[in-house]
């Protein structure tokens, strides 16, 4: 059905929330930044910095540290990987999921997204390894879905390009209806009885082969991992194409989006909104958090002075680099004054379509305009203000988009999310627009209040035991079990 879905809930009566937006990398959404001296982005090679990150952002009560991944190179500006690898734009990048027990172990309640994507690797052994996570964490691990981009990760993975766009979305349903069978239907949540008298550990009755064949996969046995606290992790999404929000509407928890201007975010909150009462979830099922960069200080004055300082270390082909990979344009065949125009591209569509409608004006923007946008913080705004200023200015994006918080990325880091912790937040939490104590429990449960598992709304809920979508049986267990 087609929903109309209005603005709810007013700014006051919602908090504000925070997500920390990195990579394990340098150079992850300010191209140039790491070379300012306070920038300690290109420590990233070492736990110490994940480890103080982690502890910072839990001192400021931010939801999570979300980081995000790529497989491959930025090789579509000028059709090679050399400015990439030049400008040390997210080249070289490392594993984010090894990041994840470290900083764990050191925190209580930060929860941790950690992006991994659905075309490179076979549900089974990921699906272990998101349930150790949810283990050793207590609960607090989520999983960003994405389903590539970059050409040249496929290449590196033996394909000679993405699939199409819409087609990547298909393979990512069934991967995700695999997931689900495992996580949420393979093991009953009694089926542990850890019984010394009787020496029976698991009742096998309660432990379900999937038997799943489909499309892509074929998956006939067990989950290998006893249930976890939350068993599906908290699904992240950030697909804002028409498939790709059919697609989120139906799984994410957490949305993921980016916009320029308060109108187009209006209207992409208002769609997702929509598209979650259309696949028979809530309008409020999904956390949204739009992309944001926050500069700040003491003062509106040396606020400005410390963007200034800021954009003199942004590097413009390390911007035109990371928008040509995002928009799946080279840039460099533009002229800096040419529009963009439109363009059909296999990457990430909604890039392109924010760009072409950004100006107030009605006037296209130009290969110049996306260049400089993008020196610092990629494809969202950057605020700058005193801590009293930003906080006006994120309870006016808030009340004027519907919005629930910001996924914030940095200039330098930890620099950036130390100034909102010491600068913003207090200014929101005077407003009482602002909670910074953790209620306890599980991520999934500190995002949404409602317990540690997927509501029965979930789609995943289909796939337990008795569900709507279940195919699991005993025929199937015992015919696996007898070689059959």
């Amino acid at each position: 059905m087609n929903s109309e879905v209005c603005l709810s809930r007013s700014v006051v009566s919602r908090p504000i929330r925070f997500n920390a937006f990195d990579m394990n990398c340098v150079a992850h959404q300010s191209p140039g930044l790491w070379r300012h001296p306070e920038d300690r982005s290109w420590d990233y090679n070492t736990l110490d910095y994940w480890v103080e990150l982690a502890k910072l952002l839990e001192t400021g009560g931010f939801d999570g540290l979300f980081i995000a991944d790529v497989l491959g190179t930025y090789d579509v500006y000028a059709g090679t990987d050399e400015a990439a690898i030049r400008q040390g734009a997210q080249t070289p990048v490392n594993d984010p999921l090894l990041l994840v027990s470290a900083m764990a172990y050191a925190t209580e309640h930060l929860g941790f997204g950690i992006t991994t994507g659905t075309g490179f690797e076979h549900p089974v052994p990921f699906a272990r390894r998101m349930s150790t996570l949810d283990h050793l964490t207590k609960g607090r691990i989520g999983w960003n879905v994405v389903t590539g981009y970059l050409p040249s990760a496929a290449r590196n993975m033996g394909e000679t390009d993405q699939l199409a766009h819409d087609a990547r979305y298909d393979h990512a349903d069934e991967y995700l209806e695999v997931l689900y069978k495992l996580w949420e239907g393979s093991w009953e949540r009694d089926a542990v009885r850890r019984d010394r008298e009787a020496g029976v550990f698991a009742d096998p009755a309660k432990v379900h082969h999937i038997g799943h064949r489909g499309e892509h996969f074929s998956v006939p046995g067990i989950h290998v991992s006893e249930p976890s606290p939350q068993g599906s992790p908290v699904i992240y999404q950030a697909g804002a194409s028409p498939r790709g929000l059919a697609f989120a509407a139906g799984n994410a928890e957490a949305i993921f989006v980016a916009a320029p201007t308060k109108p187009l975010l209006r209207e992409t909150v208002s769609k997702v909104r929509a598209a979650l009462v259309d696949a028979g979830r809530r309008p409020h099922d999904a956390r949204i958090y739009t992309l944001l960069t926050i500069i700040t200080d003491a003062t509106e004055e040396a606020a400005q002075a410390k963007a200034a300082e800021y954009r003199s270390y942004a590097s413009a082909e390390g911007s035109m680099v990371f928008m040509s990979g995002w928009m799946g344009i080279d840039l460099s065949s533009y002229d800096l004054d040419e529009p963009i125009g439109n363009v059909e591209s296999n990457a990430i569509q909604s890039a392109v379509a924010s760009f072409q409608q950004a100006s107030d004006t009605g006037k296209e923007w130009t290969v110049g305009d996306i260049a400089a946008w993008g020196g610092i913080g990629g494809m969202g705004p950057v605020l700058v203000g005193s801590g009293e200023s930003i906080a006006d200015q994120l309870q006016s994006w808030v009340s004027e988009t519907d919005v629930d918080g910001f996924n914030l990325a940095y200039a330098v880091s930890p620099g950036t999310f130390s100034d909102v912790i010491t600068h913003v937040i207090p200014a929101l939490e005077r407003r009482g627009a602002y909670e910074r104590e953790y209620i306890p429990g599980t991520l999934r449960h500190k995002l949404f209040g409602e317990g540690d598992r997927l509501p029965d709304r979930h789609r995943a809920a289909g796939y337990r035991v008795g569900g709507v979508n279940s195919t699991i049986d005993d025929s199937v267990r015992d015919g696996i079990g007898a070689g059959r």
